[in-house]
């Protein structure tokens, strides 16, 4: 593999009108989460808001890493204390007959190193969906996708999943010819497949000390394989994505690698396109640590208050040595935190982060 990338300031720009889009993309995220707080009674994530599982287990960097990869939390071989939160991505809590992409949010306690701004708490974040690119190739982009979204919360959840049917049948005959559609997928065409069988991806570049990379998370135990584009019968079930990872954890554990891509070449690996995928023949993902859970009860009323009301999952809580790059992170930024801050203003208890030891009663 060629050698990796040094970051430098310049490898990222600022649009003109940044603040403004930025700005913009807040206030539809405040509407989502006016709209949700009034109907549910209590605050909810203005993305990712229904999670499907949430799990404690262990972080294990690997040992005789290579200075390229032994950088940042992966500078020595260590185990941290982990929270999962397996999610959809929608605003609002939907059917899950409206099949929509995943995510996977994981978060290290008791991680040291020099802080992000206003990274609270010695932890770090990953937050990553099970698609290897970020559709929208800018952030005006984005927003463009995000109104309608916010103009549609809590509207006509029948049509939602009339649509979701619908664009899961496309889906499904463009996969027998081999192709997969990332925008049916955001649109609710997701293939109604177990959460537990996916891999994720944070699409969006951090530094990774003085080098510049992209992450992976993928299941490597037998059972967790198992479950790979397993069909979940979703006919008259809600939750039913939560029931099948539910079912799946009483009697399971399981077993995840996590992985990093470096970028080896920044015209064919840029920081500034996110919807450029990274080329895995430039440069392949390679292991850097374990994640492992025992079986126990991947989702209660009191994991849910624990870390849906009460924690907040963002790529800006961590150390500078992962600090996110590019516009849409930028964006994250602010975004993230306003959700976060929404939340806590109108909960009974403030969103904060834990400790290690972790209890999910404390």
């Amino acid at each position: 593999m060629p050698k990796p990338v040094v970051y430098t300031p310049d490898m990222e720009q600022i649009s003109p009108d940044e603040a403004k889009t930025i700005a913009s993309i807040k206030q539809a995220m405040h509407y989502i989460l006016k709209t949700t707080y009034k109907d549910y009674g209590y605050p909810v994530r203005s993305v990712h808001a229904k999670s499907h599982a949430i799990l404690s287990g262990t972080f294990q960097v690997h040992e005789n890493l290579p200075e390229h990869l032994a950088q940042g939390i992966f500078k020595h071989p260590q185990t941290y204390c982990a929270i999962m939160r397996f999610s959809t991505t929608p605003g609002d809590i939907l059917d899950d007959n409206v099949s929509t992409p995943r995510g996977c949010a994981i978060k290290l306690f008791d991680v040291e190193g020099e802080r992000l701004p206003n990274s609270d708490g010695l932890v770090q974040d990953f937050v990553m969906v099970n698609s290897p690119v970020f559709k929208p190739a800018n952030l005006r982009q984005f927003l463009n996708g995000l109104i309608p979204a916010a103009a549609t919360t809590d509207k006509v959840e029948g049509l939602k999943i009339a649509l979701s049917a619908a664009l899961q049948t496309v889906e499904k005959n463009l996969q027998k010819v081999g192709i997969h559609s990332t925008t049916l997928a955001g649109l609710g065409g997701q293939p109604p497949t177990s959460v537990m069988g996916d891999n994720f991806f944070s699409q969006l570049p951090t530094l990774y000390g003085p080098y510049i990379a992209k992450y992976r998370l993928i299941p490597v135990s037998d059972a967790l394989l198992g479950k790979k584009n397993q069909t979940v019968d979703l006919t008259g079930k809600p939750n039913g994505l939560r029931e099948d990872s539910i079912a799946f954890f009483q009697t399971h554990g399981g077993m995840w690698h996590f992985q990093v891509q470096l970028c080896v070449d920044i015209d064919k690996m840029p920081i500034e396109q996110p919807n450029v995928e990274w080329d895995e023949t430039l440069s392949p993902f390679v292991t850097v640590a374990t994640l492992e859970v025992s079986p126990q009860t991947a989702w209660d009323a009191q994991r849910a208050q624990r870390v849906d009301d009460h924690m907040a999952f963002s790529p800006w809580h961590g150390i500078a040595e992962h600090r996110p790059l590019g516009a849409i992170m930028r964006a994250r930024q602010a975004v993230y935190a306003f959700s976060a801050n929404f939340r806590s203003e109108h909960n009974t208890k403030p969103v904060q982060e834990p400790h290690c030891p972790f209890h999910f009663d404390d």
